[in-house]
């Protein structure tokens, strides 16, 4: 017989762990020898939301499962009721299990609604799926009705629903990734604890209070595992990370002792609860060993306090500008839109908020209303209009219209071109000046999008500095040829170009003193020093580049040293009129 347990990720970067745990927890604790001669398989199959359904489905029947269980999140969900529509077609004698988040708080009436799924595990699936599988081995006495955290029909066609089972012992679940062959060029994904000591009322995780942990010395040895590996991203799938102060100093302590000098660690932290200690240790990291994702979600105290969030705004807002002043790690902070008491002005007021703790990167999400949430119970009192199928997505609230949910889009689609791509950070930081604050700008932005019909179209990226740099011209026509050369500098900060974009200044003047300062740098390496050893002046030209801004203003822009948080270019000031400037000198003298 073989189980197949399917995943649809959202993108092929990722990956899904929980059909990994279910895998390897049935295999090391169902003591039967069909698991070991190969009678009994489990098999894993990742696809995406973004590959051909057809194409899944061809896939799935040329495995030939026997039982496949499909992995459910808001952001798949409806691609997986496609295929459980379509797979008994195909494979009419296969028994189709679900199980995840969303599918764990209404199974009985899933059941109802899809007769083509045999069964659901609800809740955390590793013990249950054990129990699964040991029906399956046990054909004669096997009762999937009595199996607790699991949801099927009796044998008159009427769900039954078991109570959700015990929380499952993290330290006992065995270690998902026995080799690294799979995800290459994936992201890693890790899980230390389970659980949340907060109770937002917009999360799935308020329902169940306790925070449980996986032994610190454990996640020592398997973090070792990655660090001798060298993969470049393990992230830290946990709720709050250093909800518990010794496991934080435990693992952080290890990575900064064992750091590769490659991977980076990722964790979703509360900044207000950072200490000294985990701050003066985070201090002395490498830049990039780890990022912090931070949840602010608003800066509205009335919605803070709705919401049941727990939070202090000073100290958190002390934080992010201490770890700023580190200049070693990247921090992720996030906002909600369509919170109750969160109005399009209130919104605004946390946008720039957040936005002066100066981020990398600014998230801007939007509420889902999440099937089983105190907030899905909330609804009808903050009159939150939500789309019907996942991910259940906001439309309006009491506080917020359709028409200002369609602007906070327009801005959210600026946002993460302009901003959190980090590839126009010296034009916008300038461009800044031109508003009365960063909301403004962003909204300035989309607007003139939405009016040349640009919005929801796929622009190249060079296409994305010419739009810019119309938007300027309409804006301070007089400033633009300031803002042009900001805009070749970004340009060059990421990468040599093949090509330059039309507003570009007129280089040619410059290429005999760009040569010759080239040739004597294949000389010295004054500036071009490691991995450049070796190499003669037409070759440099080709890896690094000099830019003239303004007719005097020479930029040496080095690829092979960047910046480990930005991943722009290392840039020095040179003088290419250094010869002549010394000829004459030699005159004078």
């Amino acid at each position: 017989m073989k189980f197949l347990l399917a995943a649809m990720n959202a993108k092929y970067i990722h990956s899904n762990p929980g059909i990994y745990s279910l895998k390897a927890y049935a295999e090391t604790y169902v003591n039967r020898p069909e698991l070991k001669d190969g009678s009994f398989q489990i098999e894993i199959g990742e696809y995406t939301i973004n590959s051909q359904l057809d194409d899944i489905l061809k896939d799935i029947y040329l495995k030939k499962p026997d039982a496949v269980g499909f992995s459910c999140y808001i952001w798949n969900m409806s691609y997986v009721l496609e295929l459980v529509r379509d797979l008994p077609k195909v494979l009419p004698q296969v028994e189709i299990w679900l199980g995840g988040p969303e599918v764990s708080y209404d199974a009985a009436q899933i059941l109802l609604k899809e007769p083509g799924v045999f069964g659901i595990m609800m809740g955390e699936g590793e013990e249950t799926f054990k129990k699964v599988v040991e029906c399956y081995l046990d054909k004669e006495n096997g009762d999937f009705s009595a199996i607790d955290g699991a949801a099927v029909r009796d044998k008159n066609g009427t769900p039954v629903e078991r109570p959700l089972i015990r929380a499952v012992d993290l330290s006992k679940i065995p270690f998902l990734y026995k080799d690294i062959s799979g995800f290459e060029n994936r992201i890693i994904y890790y899980e230390s604890s389970r659980g949340c000591p907060f109770s937002c009322s917009y999360c799935l995780s308020s329902i169940d209070k306790s925070v449980r942990f996986r032994d610190t010395e454990l996640v020592k040895k398997e973090l070792d595992f990655f660090l001798q590996r060298k993969v470049p991203q393990v992230k830290f799938v946990d709720r709050t990370f250093n909800c518990n102060h010794a496991h934080t100093m435990g693992i952080w302590k290890h990575l900064l002792e064992h750091d590769n000098g490659v991977t980076n660690f990722h964790f979703e932290i509360s900044a207000d609860l950072l200490t000294e200690e985990e701050l003066d240790l985070i201090s002395r990291m490498r830049p990039g060993l780890i990022q912090l994702e931070i949840g602010v979600q608003s800066t509205n105290q009335d919605t803070i306090r709705e919401i049941k969030r727990t939070m202090d705004l000073v100290s958190l807002k002390e934080t992010v500008e201490k770890i700023n002043s580190f200049g070693n790690i990247h921090q992720h902070l996030d906002l909600i839109a369509g919170l109750p008491y969160e109005n399009y002005e209130s919104f605004r007021r946390s946008f720039n908020q957040v936005y002066e703790m100066k981020p990398e990167q600014l998230q801007l999400g939007f509420l889902k209303v999440l099937k089983g949430s105190y907030m899905s119970q909330k609804a009808k009192e903050y009159e939150v209009k939500y789309k019907e199928q996942a991910p259940y997505e906001v439309l309006s609230t009491r506080w917020l219209d359709y028409g200002e949910v369609l602007k906070l889009k327009n801005l959210e689609e600026m946002l993460e071109v302009y901003g959190n791509s980090g590839q126009f950070n010296t034009t916008i930081k300038e461009l800044l000046t031109e508003f009365p604050s960063p909301f403004d700008m962003f909204e300035a932005l989309a607007e003139y999008y939405d009016k040349q019909e640009l919005t929801g179209i796929s622009h190249s990226r060079m296409a994305r500095y010419e739009i810019l740099s119309q938007f300027i011209e309409g804006l301070v026509p007089k400033r633009l040829p300031l803002y042009q050369d900001l805009l070749v500098y970004d340009l060059y900060l990421r990468e040599n170009l093949k090509s330059r974009p039309s507003f570009a200044s007129d280089q040619e003047p410059f290429k005999e003193k760009v040569r010759a300062f080239f040739a004597e740098e294949a000389k010295t390496f004054q500036y071009l020093k490691e991995g450049y050893e070796g190499y003669e002046a037409r070759q440099l030209i080709k890896m690094a580049h000099v830019e003239v801004f303004g007719g005097k203003r020479a930029v040496l822009f080095d690829y092979k040293k960047r910046d480990s948080l930005t991943h722009n270019a290392a840039v020095y000031e040179v003088n290419i009129w250094r010869k002549e400037w010394q000829n004459e000198k030699q005159k004078q003298s």
